[in-house]
């Protein structure tokens, strides 16, 4: 469509006047060329204009649609490439060496910016950058970017791209590294975990049914065998998210105490969490202090159906403690929309879609929900 056409479509929708209108042309004009039209997962021939018009339809009346507009104007949070690759771009200066600095101060009894003053020391801190892995727990780790980031500091033998690595592939990995600094007993003393987001913490660790699952277990499941032949017995195991909501840390930080209770030293020797972007617990629509935010809410949980299969046939959604999802996965309530896809903790009628369905028993019809941004579903 063309943008005048649907900025003309908006403005019917809206009932704007003139003056409401070129203001509001202006800035989504500027904002969908900038930001919102970069999503990957509109559909073909569609950018934000036409997704913005369609989803602002399904709301009945103009004071929901208003409430709808105003959150997107006002709430909504986007990261798009630039600011996801400053965040890939800051992680080894911002959390890798400053770590890697003071393991090396504590080692040598030095003040951590006298490491690189002296030769003994910095030799260590270049040691224990070799010693050091990057993994990814998902194609979201970007570490084809880390790479290019880092060339000249992190080896690409020091990237893998997944936590499931063959056993052999380890061997050749600590192979490469004791011919390289010419010592036979060297070992791997950090691993870095990557990947972009977590919402409720559940993906990478979690309880279920008496069993601990999770990225993080899976990982450590694949290299249990390797841990007393290949790591250092005071292997640091950092797992590391770009960005994260409130409730995540928390229940990463609840849920590693407990896992570290419970299998003792059937387990790593240390596991910190570390982040790029921490989102405030008031970020959720439902906390926000933003009339517009809290506003939203309300309308979402109005316009949300339970029933529909979408909702009422995904197990997976048991992980988060419910299928009745008005605020998104575990209803965490944020406002959030990645490039690359909406994480399926943000408010459900921003990225749900469904097919609607009639009334009965007295009970009132449930439109269909067009997704502002569609998801691409990784459970179903």
């Amino acid at each position: 469509m063309n943008e005048g056409v649907a900025l003309r479509v908006l403005g019917t929708v809206m009932q704007w006047d003139d003056d409401r209108a070129q203001n509001e042309f202006w800035w989504l004009s500027l904002m969908s060329r900038l930001k919102y039209d970069g999503y990957s997962d509109f559909l073909a021939g569609v950018r934000f204009l036409e997704s913005l018009a369609a989803w602002l339809q399904q709301f009945r009346h103009v004071a929901e649609r208003e409430i709808a507009y105003g959150f997107v104007r006002k709430v909504l949070l986007y990261v798009g490439p630039s600011e996801m690759l400053r965040l890939v771009e800051l992680l080894f200066p911002v959390e890798v060496q400053p770590r890697l600095m003071r393991t090396v101060a504590r080692a040598y009894g030095v003040p951590t910016h006298r490491v690189w003053a002296q030769r003994e020391t910095a030799a260590a801190y270049d040691r224990a950058v070799r010693r050091t892995l990057f993994i990814g727990l998902s194609e979201g780790a970007r570490l084809d970017q880390f790479r290019r980031a880092n060339s000249g500091i992190v080896k690409n033998d020091q990237v893998l791209l997944a936590t499931y690595v063959e056993p052999d592939r380890f061997d050749a990995l600590l192979g490469d590294l004791r011919d390289e600094q010419k010592d036979s007993t060297a070992r791997f003393e950090t691993i870095y975990l990557i990947d972009d987001f977590t919402g409720s913490g559940s993906s990478c660790l979690r309880s279920e049914n008496g069993a601990w699952k999770g990225k993080l277990k899976k990982f450590y499941d694949t290299i249990e065998r390797k841990l007393s032949t290949h790591f250092s017995p005071t292997l640091e195991v950092c797992v590391h998210h770009y960005i994260a909501s409130e409730a995540a840390r928390l229940a990463l930080a609840q849920g590693e105490s407990r896992v570290r209770s419970e299998r003792g030293a059937d387990w790593f020797g240390e596991v910190q969490f570390s982040y790029g972007l921490a989102l405030l617990e008031d970020v959720a629509v439902d906390r926000s202090p933003l009339s517009e935010a809290r506003a939203f809410a309300d309308l979402a949980k109005t316009y949300f159906d339970a029933e529909d299969p979408v909702f009422a046939n995904n197990a997976h959604l048991d992980v988060g403690g419910t299928r009745d999802i008005p605020l998104g996965f575990a209803n965490n309530g944020l406002p959030l929309v990645l490039e690359h896809n909406t994480p399926n903790n943000t408010v459900t009628v921003i990225w749900a879609e469904t097919a609607g369905r009639s009334g009965s028993d007295g009970e009132a019809a449930r439109p269909p929900m067009r997704p502002l941004f569609r998801r691409r579903q990784r459970h179903s």
